[in-house]
């Protein structure tokens, strides 16, 4: 036996409905299978999925790793490898010591810092008060023996830039507050100690911090923008982009050195003083 079933649909076009009716002539079979069907995506439809289980693991990228190597692809980069590789591997310098970055002070963070006020003061005409150095943004160890392009670029793999702010003495205490309880990160143009996670006994270019003064502060435009927590250079009254390139900046010192035939060196100070943890 046939049923007429009669399915009113309704369809939204611009600012109307428009009203379908679909007739379908069926037996009983075919009304219980359509039934089925959907009570079934319905059913499904409804399912919440929710993740168990995840796990993961590290895949080392060394020499193992060639071995796996798409040999037809290894032969297409070779000419492009070959020439990078010729750019990279030129010595540009000596370096004195081995240099490694971490707190309260270190040879790689005070070359850095150093570089970075000398730099900056160059371009401003005028000594820049201090200079900032992120220990997270120095990448690897600088080894004594020599130096190449490539190794630089290890060191600083960002395109980040110079750049000069003019922040209140208020901001600045802040701000070395917040390193003595990190530990420590890479400065030039100060002293200070710290004793139980506080900074005490802060003296900028020999005088002590001054809580009115404007300070001139060099660091990396991404510093500059308040990130790794140093949301106090975020809130700086003044702010020039200098256009330079930090990785061409220690390229170009380096190769200055090595042109009046000095190696590059650096020393612990005493710039960052722990007293008492």
């Amino acid at each position: 036996m046939a049923y007429k079933l009669i399915l009113s649909t309704f369809v939204p076009c611009s600012q109307y409905l428009i009203a379908f009716k679909i007739q379908l002539r069926m037996n009983i079979r075919n009304i219980l299978v359509l039934s089925f069907i959907v009570l079934s995506s319905l059913s499904y439809s409804q399912k919440a999925w929710v993740v168990t289980h995840a796990a993961s693991t590290r895949i080392a990228v060394d020499s193992t790793t060639e071995m796996k190597a798409d040999k037809n692809y290894q032969s297409y980069l070779l000419p492009l490898k070959q020439r990078v590789d010729a750019k990279m591997n030129v010595v540009i310098g000596q370096a004195a010591v081995t240099m490694k970055g971490h707190g309260p002070e270190s040879l790689l963070s005070n070359f850095s810092a150093d570089v970075y006020r000398q730099k900056a003061s160059e371009y401003l005409g005028t000594n820049v008060d201090i200079a900032i150095v992120n220990l997270g943004g120095l990448r690897t160890v600088v080894p004594a023996g020599n130096i190449t392009v490539g190794k630089v670029f290890e060191l600083m793999p960002f395109e980040n830039e110079l750049v000069i702010l003019w922040l209140k003495g208020d901001k600045l205490n802040d701000l070395l507050q917040y390193f003595a309880s990190m530990g420590g990160e890479g400065v030039s143009g100060l002293h200070m100690d710290i004793e139980h996670g506080a900074a005490t006994n802060i003296t900028i270019g020999g005088n002590p911090l001054d809580a009115d003064k404007l300070y001139t502060i060099t660091t990396n435009d991404y510093l500059a923008g308040g990130n790794d927590k140093m949301v106090q250079l975020a809130e700086y009254v003044k702010r020039v982009n200098t256009g330079i390139k930090v990785r061409d900046m220690l390229l170009d010192y380096i190769k200055g050195e090595t042109l009046k035939g000095n190696k590059i060196q650096s020393k612990l100070d005493g710039r960052i003083t722990v007293i008492s943890k």
